[in-house]
């Protein structure tokens, strides 16, 4: 499809946007919160959580390395306890903002103060924390509290980890049922000698999403047994998909490349994504806008520009412009050329608008990306040059302030038409 076409395919209904937008922006989270406190009085039992049902664990990084390490358990609902954890299933039903801090909130995180350096330790309430990272379904839990839960917020406003909900001091953590684990978790476990990213790998080869994985390496159970630690949870996210990349991108040492330029387009939680592939070796970039007003520019007069690049050999440092959402974008675009066993120059360009009010957590990166290639059929165009200056008009900066941020639209000549357009 001819892009301009594609492009005017992709006019939305203002109107439904707006009412979209009213209905998010409604900050019933408040009001939820409260529910969650009257939800713990009905739950919890003296100074214990009984009959909950953990579906994850989260690792702090402050004070590393003696970090705050906590199973997550719902304090209601435990039967939809799945639900409640981050994963492609929220994508796939359509959360809104609201719906994933409703969900986090209802996770109570029971944490104790833990030195990473676990090995092979299995006992106590680092055992269960561990148990229950590696299992596939949620697991049984007791938790013994030490005090009320404090129920407030923790975001993040790096743009990582999705936000967590009220937390309290665990006195001790009991299973009160034996995890399900899956097999290829079994056999990384009981490989002494195996490093964590061949660990990653593999898992990822035998069908485990990156969202399992992550679980799995934050509590520490990856890696030679004697150097196995526990992982934030921030840092395991990023982690994960840059292992997963790396390998991914290997794969397309020698494939053929893309045969002409395409547009990809997708739309979430106030993000939008375009994803523009083009004939040549490998190459990735992401290049994000963010709007004054949103989350990650709120006090802002224009629009903030920032931007990470890599050549075919990948990087050697932190993307510390994009940060985790670099990595989450990338996967999802290295996953596609995989599949079609192809290779291309990637410009990843997000838009983030005033929609986007609270930081949801870069998981909707990854998904957003993953999906603009499952809906529909991409625009075409002659060259990236051509692609990108019929965008122009899409996007809500100019072609100077693109060319001084962005490897990638560096090369692409100005005309003086370029130099009226308002950013």
């Amino acid at each position: 499809m001819r892009l301009d076409d594609y492009i005017e395919g992709l006019d939305e209904d203002e109107q439904a946007r707006r009412r979209q937008l009213a209905e998010e922006k409604s900050y019933a989270i408040t009001d939820h919160l409260e529910a969650v406190e009257q939800s713990m009085d009905e739950t919890i039992q003296g100074d214990a959580l009984f009959g909950s049902t953990a579906p994850g664990v989260f690792v702090g990084r402050s004070s590393y390395p003696d970090v705050s390490a906590g199973v997550l358990a719902p304090v209601a609902e435990p039967e939809r306890a799945a639900a409640f954890e981050t994963g492609p299933h929220w994508y796939e039903r359509g959360y809104t903002i609201d719906d994933v801090f409703r969900s986090r909130t209802n996770l109570l995180n029971s944490t104790r103060r833990t030195n990473v350096h676990v090995a092979d330790e299995w006992d106590g309430f680092t055992g269960v924390q561990r148990e229950v990272a590696i299992a596939d379904r949620p697991v049984d839990v007791e938790v013994g509290l030490d005090g009320r839960p404090e129920v407030d917020m923790d975001l993040s406003f790096a743009d990582i980890s999705t936000p967590t909900g009220p937390r309290a001091t665990a006195e001790y953590a009991d299973l009160a049922e034996n995890p399900h684990v899956p097999k290829p978790v079994e056999y990384t476990l009981s490989d002494d000698d195996w490093k964590a990213e061949g660990a990653i790998t593999y898992l990822y080869n035998r069908g485990l999403d990156v969202y399992d994985i992550e679980n799995v390496l934050s509590a520490g159970a990856l890696g030679q047994t004697d150097e196995r630690k526990l992982v934030p949870t921030r840092w395991s996210i990023t982690a994960v998909d840059d292992t997963v990349c790396s390998f991914l991108r290997g794969q397309l040492h020698n494939r053929p490349s893309v045969d002409a330029t395409e547009v990809w387009y997708n739309e979430y939680l106030g993000n939008r994504f375009w994803v523009l592939l083009a004939p040549g070796d490998f190459e990735y970039e992401l290049v994000e806008l963010k709007a004054p007003g949103s989350v990650w520019n709120p006090a802002g007069r224009g629009y903030a520009v920032t931007s990470d690049y890599e050549g075919f050999e990948g990087r050697t440092d932190y993307a510390d412009e994009t940060a985790g959402a670099y990595y989450a974008a990338q996967l999802g675009a290295l996953e596609h050329l995989a599949d079609r066993g192809r290779q291309a120059k990637v410009l990843v360009v997000r838009h983030v608008t005033p929609d986007y009010w609270g930081p949801a957590g870069v998981w909707q990166v990854r998904e957003t990306v993953r999906n603009a290639f499952e809906e529909g059929e991409p625009g075409t165009a002659e060259t990236l040059h051509d692609a990108i200056r019929e965008l122009l008009d899409r996007w809500p900066v100019d072609l100077e302030t693109l060319r001084r941020n962005s490897e990638l639209v560096a090369g692409v000549q100005s005309r003086l038409t370029d130099y009226a357009r308002q950013e």
